[in-house]
């Protein structure tokens, strides 16, 4: 199961061989290990670009999933674009590593692609409670509640 990793940004150096394994354990646990990922590590300008052209707003955002595969069946599940900015700035916030945002960014894209969805309350719960149980199961050990400060009501 081919998955890349892309840095467009040069302030954070990405650790590369964890966030691979942080998505081969993601894709797995949604039940889609021989799916082909793309995930790109941006700065805030870019991620206000993508976000104004795909999503309409002129915000930055921290994760942005993309679905590339088309009608029928596909090998490639999508694109997730994480703000190492973002990324950056959150963690800082919950005082949580850099390394554990990016985990988290990159797992939430890849729920985003396998339908998961966090428009509403109740289904914002859900996702946050599967993301926390992947990257639980990644880690072997129980992962800090602050790290979803702020993203529930």
């Amino acid at each position: 199961m081919p998955v890349a990793l892309e840095s467009r940004q040069s302030r954070v150096r990405v650790p590369r061989r964890r966030l691979q394994a942080t998505a081969r354990a993601a894709l797995a646990a949604v039940g889609r290990s021989g799916a082909e990922l793309h995930v790109t590590f941006v700065d805030d300008a870019i991620m206000r670009r993508l976000n104004a052209r795909y999503r309409g707003t002129r915000k930055r955002t921290d994760v942005l999933a993309f679905d590339l595969g088309g009608p029928g069946p596909s090998p490639s599940l999508g694109e997730v674009v994480v703000s190492v900015d973002t990324a950056a700035r959150q963690a800082a916030a919950v005082g949580v590593s850099l390394a554990l945002e990016l985990d988290l960014l990159v797992i939430h894209g890849i729920l985003h692609l396998a339908g998961w969805d966090d428009t509403r309350p109740r289904e914002a719960r859900c996702m946050h409670e599967r993301a926390r149980a992947i990257l639980t199961g990644i880690r072997r050990r129980p992962v800090p509640t602050r790290l979803w400060a702020g993203l529930l009501p």
